[in-house]
């Protein structure tokens, strides 16, 4: 559930969504990509011992390919 809040509500993740969906990826894996990307960014974060700061993870929401 909270991933279907944070596409409706945060714009940086509804575009990433979006822009899934628009190359053919059907709505849940679409959802299931947004949810793995997060936990990789997590992990990252409790990797290195950083904190979130908001605005800074544009570049993490690129589409390779």
């Amino acid at each position: 559930m909270a991933t279907i809040a944070a596409i409706r509500f945060n714009t940086m993740i509804r575009e990433y969504y979006e822009r899934l969906v628009g190359r053919g990826k059907a709505k849940k894996v679409a959802i299931v990509a947004w949810m793995r990307k997060v936990l990789v960014i997590l992990n990252a974060m409790m990797r290195d011992g950083s904190p979130f700061k908001a605005g800074e993870g544009k570049r993490c929401f690129q589409i390779s390919g």
